[in-house]
């Protein structure tokens, strides 16, 4: 999660900077919705109609940051503990 301090303009604009555009995926052209909220606004990408995405588009969204994990290992059973639930 990203914070950023940004200037409203003498026209009413604000820009996104972007490290925080790149973290969203928010590339030209994308459609964001503005929402008030009791804290302030609340800005999200506009939702898709009838457009469906392409697997292939989706490439990336999901990142791990940490050491690689074998195909091995993910395809473990999990073992659960209910004495620590």
């Amino acid at each position: 999660m990203f914070a950023a301090t940004v200037k409203l303009s003498s026209k009413g604009q604000v820009v996104i900077p972007k490290d925080v555009r790149d973290s969203l995926h928010w590339g030209v052209g994308v459609e964001l919705v503005l929402l008030t909220t009791e804290q302030g606004v609340m800005l999200q990408t506009k939702p898709l109609k009838e457009k469906l995405q392409s697997a292939k588009s989706l490439r990336g969204f999901l990142q791990h940051k940490g050491k690689a994990v074998s195909t091995e290992q993910l395809c473990k059973p999990v073992e659960y503990d209910f004495d620590s639930i």
